[in-house]
């Protein structure tokens, strides 16, 4: 069983990780920025000798306060928990964000959430994050409050490559352009998915490149073409890494039609219908194409796999360290 503890709304009392150290956010996609406030938890709860364990939210407040508006998150709840075991933390508290939750004052969420039920010790957040009713909370309301409730409050200041703060809207602008090493880069490895294997038209196999097809989030906005991916299959020590190249698009060469993940892996023999894989994208090669004839579709899959290849050769064993949780 997995060490990495998950509490939720529904969690008894005495299950509770009373007096642990908390790194406080919403977390979609654990980039560097999310990284620097859970290290800084994990530090903390090192020196006081408390575990650390992240604090986020589900459904992303985002998707909350404007159901009818596309959200394209980075991760989904079980990919932010897997991200979030993969670091250290003993485990994590999520909490629904639901109609209470939204009106439930800054000063409530302290005494009651954070100090009732939890009985936290001290509390990291990044310097941009609010919550409560109205976005009053802030770091420096938990900073104020601190010295009164007897916690220690880390404010980490933003994260900046090339002078440029990461954040999860900046990631998600770069896979929109296709600019899978921008994100690689802020999200401090690859970009995944996790979805189950489906059947598809198999046009592949006649092609000679059977695939994985695998339906995304309608929301996905990563940019349609060709990438360089590598795929795990299985879990834990049983993980195995299997590196292919990727369509995602709708095919023009054929039907146009709803966005599919399409996944060519190298080397490979065998049945994946119905299994679950992790897609990390490694590089992007070209944009999605129609093509005039089969033969020349071919010949540029030929191309795009020796391509994907040498770009994976040369990342070799990149993939994001996720952990178990159950």
């Amino acid at each position: 069983m997995p060490d990495f503890k998950i509490i939720r709304d529904s969690t008894p009392p005495s299950d509770i990780l009373r007096g642990a150290v908390v790194a406080m956010g919403n977390f979609d996609g654990v980039h560097l920025g999310h990284r620097a406030v859970i290290e800084a938890a994990i530090d903390m709860g090192k020196a006081k000798g408390r575990p650390a364990l992240a604090l986020t939210f589900e459904p992303h407040p985002r998707r909350f306060f404007s159901p009818n508006t596309p959200q394209f998150r980075l991760t989904d709840e079980t990919a932010k928990l897997r991200l979030l075991a993969g670091t250290g933390l003993a485990g994590a508290v999520v909490m629904a964000f639901d109609k209470g939750r939204a009106q439930t004052s800054a000063q409530d969420f302290i005494h009651h959430d954070l100090i009732g039920r939890l009985g936290i010790a001290g509390i990291a957040v990044g310097y941009d994050f609010h919550f409560g009713k109205g976005r009053v909370g802030s770091p420096s309301l938990l900073a104020n409050e601190a010295p009164k409730l007897g916690i220690e409050v880390d404010i980490q200041a933003h994260v900046d490559i090339d002078e440029r703060p990461v954040s999860s809207t900046a990631i998600r602008e770069a896979l929109a352009e296709g600019q899978v090493s921008e994100a690689t880069a802020m999200l401090g490895g690859p970009w995944f998915v996790s979805s189950e294997v489906i059947h598809g038209e198999k046009r592949g196999r006649d092609l000679g490149y059977p695939t994985a097809n695998m339906r995304l989030d309608r929301d996905c906005g990563l940019r349609h073409g060709i990438y360089a991916v590598r795929v795990g299959r299985g879990r834990g020590a049983n993980r195995v890494l299997i590196d292919g190249v990727a369509n995602f698009g709708r095919r023009p060469t054929f039907d146009n039609g709803a966005p599919l993940l399409e996944t060519f892996l190298f080397d490979f023999h065998g049945s994946l219908y119905g299994e679950v894989l992790d897609v990390a994208f490694i590089g992007f090669i070209r944009e999605e194409a129609k093509f005039g004839s089969i033969e020349a579709l071919i010949r540029q899959m030929d191309a795009d796999s020796a391509k994907a290849r040498a770009l994976l050769a040369a990342r070799a064993g990149l993939f994001p360290r996720l952990g178990e949780i159950g």
